[in-house]
């Protein structure tokens, strides 16, 4: 290829090269390191967050399945070595040597859809520096994003228990970011989002009818609702507030009869709207018609429409940005390296704020009658299982080759079990310190 992509399976148009999605610091490293002789020096890299976003108790891993997408096509084709070259980013022996780059170690880590504290050490790379260091903008761009709509999409439908979320965020994000937002809503319990993309590329469940637009498109509302019923059935959901909310919700049941399979509501008081709009679709004989609410719905807007007649929220600028906190604020740190006997020796950064604990690690949650109560890390082996505890770390790549493809379904179910584990206090949404205590133990 000279063009900067990855050829694919047969038949298959070939996909972009991730390789220059990075920082140029990294190839400058990587030169110095080159140049040094270190290069080749067996290093672990870690991907941990040192604290949760104020007054969250806990996290959700989101996107770990598309750093092992990407990192299956990191390579430097010919049209990207040369581009660095014709630039002068680096020189040409580290041009040479990224020509033939292809990632030949290890990685293990959380599984996606599983909840974190800090501490946790969410992804271990373990390599010769030059083929770590490479990856540490692409890993980190995609964790921060993914875990930060996936913890704060985790806060949302835990706080509408039951009832179902969509996501509606496409147009309040940019473009490639909306697919991955509405992936890792999904994991995190969503039922279902708009976004037709994400829908192709990772099986996410799609849906939706009519904006505000259709309805001003018609002479009037009984003609707009007619014709989309007509198209979609009487199972559609009619959008109601373009004038009147209760003109709406009459003329919707007038159109089409009790059997309307909802009504959604995009302004005002919801939570006056819904109990009004139920008792009038209840008076009307449409009594299984379901109320959907929009309208920069978080977490605490579902939370105080919990007594509210609501069957299902659609949610979105809140979600894409994370609901105030956008970055999980993850780092990549090496944290050991190999002495002169080849033998890892942990190294730290003692940063004032900013440091980290050295060493290779291993990561289990202590239970007690299946309820979490600590994080444990072990510090150069893995910690000592109790009885009651459960092990948290995946092998995911083995020599270069991913042996553990974490896809959207798989992850969401793990969710909902490694949710289900925290105590009660890590539901609540008011500010507090994480649900469990992260608990290092050194060999």
């Amino acid at each position: 290829m000279t063009d900067g992509t990855t050829p694919t399976g047969a038949g298959s148009p070939p996909r972009p090269s991730t390789a220059l999605l990075t920082d140029h610091y990294e190839l400058t490293m990587l030169q110095a390191a080159l140049r040094s002789g270190a290069a080749h020096r067996r290093c672990v890299f870690e991907a941990f967050s040192r604290r949760l976003p104020d007054g969250r108790r806990y996290g959700v891993v989101g996107g770990t399945g598309r750093v092992l997408d990407a990192l299956t096509d990191f390579r430097f084709d010919e049209g990207v070595v040369e581009e660095l070259r014709r630039k002068r980013v680096i020189d040409d022996a580290t041009c040479d040597w990224l020509a033939s780059y292809r990632f030949t170690g290890d990685v293990r880590g959380y599984a996606e859809g599983e909840c974190y504290f800090p501490g946790s050490p969410v992804l271990v790379v373990e390599s010769s520096f030059a083929e770590g260091v490479v990856l540490e903008t692409l890993v980190l761009s995609i964790l921060n994003h993914d875990t930060a709509i996936a913890s704060a999409a985790s806060r949302m439908t835990a706080a509408a228990g039951d009832r179902p979320c969509i996501e509606m965020g496409s147009r309040r994000t940019h473009e490639e970011a909306a697919v991955a937002a509405a992936r890792a809503a999904y994991v995190a319990g969503f039922r279902a989002t708009s976004n037709l993309q994400a829908g192709r590329r990772y099986d996410v469940p799609t849906t939706g009818t009519a904006a505000h637009a259709f309805t001003l498109l018609h002479d009037d509302e009984r003609s707009a609702f007619a014709a989309q019923v007509e198209a979609l059935g009487v199972g559609t959901t009619l959008l109601v507030d373009t004038y009147d909310v209760p003109t709406g919700v009459r003329t919707a049941v007038e159109v089409a009869g009790p059997g309307l399979g909802a009504v959604r509501i995009d302004s005002g008081d919801l939570l006056q709207q819904a109990h009004a709009v139920r008792a009038q679709l209840d008076e009307l004989g449409a009594t299984d018609t379901r109320i959907i609410v929009t309208s920069d719905l978080d977490e605490y807007a579902i939370a105080s429409l919990a007594a509210a007649p609501v069957d299902g929220y659609g949610v979105g600028t809140q979600l894409v940005t994370g609901s105030g906190a956008p970055t999980a604020s993850m780092v990549y740190k090496l944290v050991a390296r190999a002495g002169d006997d080849g033998v890892l020796v942990p190294v730290e950064k003692r940063s004032s704020g900013k440091a980290s604990v050295g060493g290779d690690k291993w990561a289990l949650r202590r239970l007690t009658d299946g309820v979490a109560v600590a994080e444990v890390v072990g510090v150069g082996r893995p910690p000592a299982d109790d009885g009651d505890d459960r092990p948290l770390m995946v092998e995911l790549v083995r020599d270069g080759q991913v042996l553990a493809p974490q896809d959207a379904a798989t992850a969401r179910a793990r969710h909902a079990a490694s949710r289900a584990e925290l105590p009660p206090v890590a539901l609540r949404l008011q500010r507090g310190e994480p649900a469990i205590p992260t608990e290092y133990v050194t060999a």
